[in-house]
């Protein structure tokens, strides 16, 4: 049996020298343990960053199944106000949002400039009103054919949770409560915590204490908060899909794929990799996160059942644990079935 209590344990007092606090969860076997370093717990909120990337993408999957939306519907069709949003004839798609192949950059237009100026402003998204951010979409120009080539984008993934939203009547808040929260019963997963004091304070690199972050319009980017507990959650229902109310979505999300490299590529949301033999070859699909004062690392091995979710509320970070963790696992399962 591996000794799930112990490793997320260790992980956590490891990352939670020069961090406030670390909660890790481990999960195997169908067993899952949470542990903590620091003044949190896993009852603590945390914001989650672009992990709600994943959450936004398998929206988009949920109302495909619902017959709602399409996976290659052009995005002006949801939003008309991003008509203009076309390189050669060829319009953005959903699709194209949730694998960051659209061509869009990565900030709003006026964002990037004041953002390399100012790195440490606290919450630089916060006035990107929906009107205001449909308004920079007549200046905005795409750097590649849709479609072509990956290039990562918070303004993408944001336009997908706002027309998401759009056609399914509610806002990006209603979006994830009415098509993933409530199916999977996760309880504290939204953008505006059911107890905002269970909300960490968030810190920076120098574990200063900062702002928390309000995505406005650009929720489905990076505008979730959420517990360890509801990842658990969320990592047992991507673990064992057949099982879920989300069955269908999921088993979606997990199809389409751009490819990066050999190695990489990604679906709808979820990053993929291939580790290299002498990491034992694993296959891993993850997410990791990071606002002005939060790290985040969420992934798992579908292949061992094996999955992981770290969070810290100090902007430093927790990739590189989360990804050794989460090796470390799916190679003692594996290891365990050979015996």
């Amino acid at each position: 049996m591996v000794d799930l209590g112990g490793a997320a344990q260790r992980t956590a007092d490891q990352l939670a020298e020069g961090r406030a606090g670390v909660v890790v969860a481990a999960l195997a076997d169908g067993e899952a343990e949470v542990r903590a370093a620091g003044a949190v717990t896993a009852d603590t909120v945390f914001e989650l960053g672009s992990v709600s990337k994943v959450f936004t993408s398998l929206a988009l999957a949920a109302l495909v199944t619902e017959g709602l939306v399409e996976l290659d519907q052009p995005l002006a069709e949801l939003l008309p106000e991003a008509a203009g949003l076309q390189r050669r004839g060829v319009p953005v798609t959903l699709r194209q949002l949730a694998q960051h192949t659209s061509g869009l950059p990565r900030l709003p237009h006026g964002m990037l400039l004041p953002a390399l100026l100012n790195p440490g402003r606290p919450d630089p998204y916060a006035k990107l009103a929906e009107p205001v951010l449909l308004g920079t979409l007549r200046r905005t120009k795409l750097g590649a054919v849709p479609g072509s080539r990956f290039r990562y984008s918070n303004l993408g993934a944001g336009l997908l949770g706002l027309a998401l939203a759009r056609r399914a009547g509610t806002d990006y808040e209603g979006l994830i409560a009415g098509r993933i929260s409530a199916p999977l019963g996760l309880t504290d997963t939204a953008v505006t915590p059911a107890d905002p004091g269970q909300l960490a304070q968030g810190h920076d690199r120098r574990a200063r204490p900062v702002p928390g972050w309000d995505l406005a319009a650009l929720a489905g980017a990076g505008g979730l908060r959420g517990t360890a507990a509801d990842l658990v959650t969320f990592l047992r229902a991507q673990l064992a899909p057949e099982q879920g109310p989300l069955a269908e979505a999921i088993a979606l999300s997990r199809t389409p794929e751009h490819r990066l490299n050999p190695f990489s590529w990604i679906h709808l949301g979820w990053m993929g990799q291939r580790l290299h033999p002498r990491q034992g070859g694993h296959l891993q699909l993850w997410h990791n996160g990071a606002t002005g004062g939060f790290s985040s690392f969420v992934g798992f091995d579908p292949g061992a059942g094996v999955g992981v979710a770290v969070l810290t509320n100090t902007q430093r970070s927790v990739d590189g644990s989360g990804g050794a963790l989460l090796t470390d696992l799916a190679t003692a399962v594996s290891d365990q079935a050979v015996r």
